[in-house]
């Protein structure tokens, strides 16, 4: 199926604005915080003086009459996938971008880099359920693939569960991979999921917020619409009481998702939409390269 011509334009002023702020800022910085995490077996060696006692088989030892060794590799490919929420309420934003756009934007920029290492690359789209689904591959065609999707794909729902996409990483990821979960995280009771895939991966939440979200803007009285289920209601938003009300209700579902994601041992990056995506991420790298 062809795209239109303004979604390969797109996908064109993505990759040049991408490749060009992997290779200023990025070199180095996604591969020294993410390689050599994962170990896998080699094999079994006979022990000799000096080896760590820790490493012996006692399984092969007992079988053998003789001390072995277990031998590990460094894993020199790390597997990236990017989960990425296409609910209804990634079409809001009050910037140049809304969150949606800041995410395709964050998606790409993960992407680049890790196919610049020559790592396999893959995407998984879900709302409150599991929408689109491309395997880890390596090579640039790949990345274009993954934006040309991130741009172009329509999804069936606008709600939001987080579980759902989880539960699916957990039971097709086989190896050790690195998992950024790009969201807006407006969702609650993904904390079991969450907990057990962190537990095997390398998972990490990029967090999108709009300012408008947490305050309201004095609008007069107004239509709001609910970006996941539709629904309508007038509000006045001169009110003083009303905006506070509502600012006390972001507050608290803020601080529960902050909760969910502190107690499933999750690292985080805080990307607003009026702010450089390039500066949360880069901080981050560096952050975990100082441990």
């Amino acid at each position: 199926m062809s795209l239109p011509p303004e979604i390969l334009k797109k996908v064109k002023l993505i990759e040049i604005s991408t490749r060009k702020m992997v290779n200023n800022l990025f070199a180095g910085e996604f591969n020294s915080a993410f390689r050599g995490q994962g170990m896998t077996f080699s094999e079994f060696r006979e022990y000799v003086p000096g080896d760590d006692v820790r490493a012996i088989s006692w399984p092969v030892t007992a079988r053998t009459g003789k001390p072995y060794i277990k031998i590990f590799d460094e894993e020199r490919e790390m597997t990236l996938l990017l989960a990425v929420d296409v609910s209804g309420s990634s079409d809001f934003g009050t910037g140049d971008y809304f969150k949606g756009e800041v995410l395709t934007h964050v998606a790409a920029l993960l992407g680049y880099s890790a196919a610049k290492n020559k790592d396999p690359v893959g995407l998984l789209l879900f709302s409150d359920q599991v929408e689109h689904f491309v395997p880890p591959k390596k090579g640039r065609a790949q990345i274009h693939r993954i934006i040309r999707d991130l741009l172009y794909f329509e999804p069936k729902s606008r709600g939001t569960n987080i579980s759902v996409a989880l539960e699916h990483l957990q039971k097709f990821l086989k190896k050790k991979t690195n998992i950024f979960i790009a969201s807006d995280f407006m969702d609650t009771g993904f904390e079991p999921s969450l907990r057990l895939l962190a537990n095997k991966h390398e998972t990490v939440a990029v967090i999108v917020n709009d300012p408008a979200e947490k305050q309201l803007p004095n609008l007069g009285v107004i239509d709001m619409e609910d970006a996941e289920t539709g629904e309508l209601i007038t509000v006045d938003t001169s009110s003083a009481h009303f905006r506070r009300q509502y600012e006390e209700y972001i507050q608290n579902q803020r601080a529960t998702r902050d909760q969910e994601l502190k107690r499933s041992r999750v690292d985080q990056i805080h990307i607003d939409t009026h702010e450089d995506i390039a500066g949360p991420l880069l901080q981050f790298f560096r952050r975990r390269n100082r441990r």
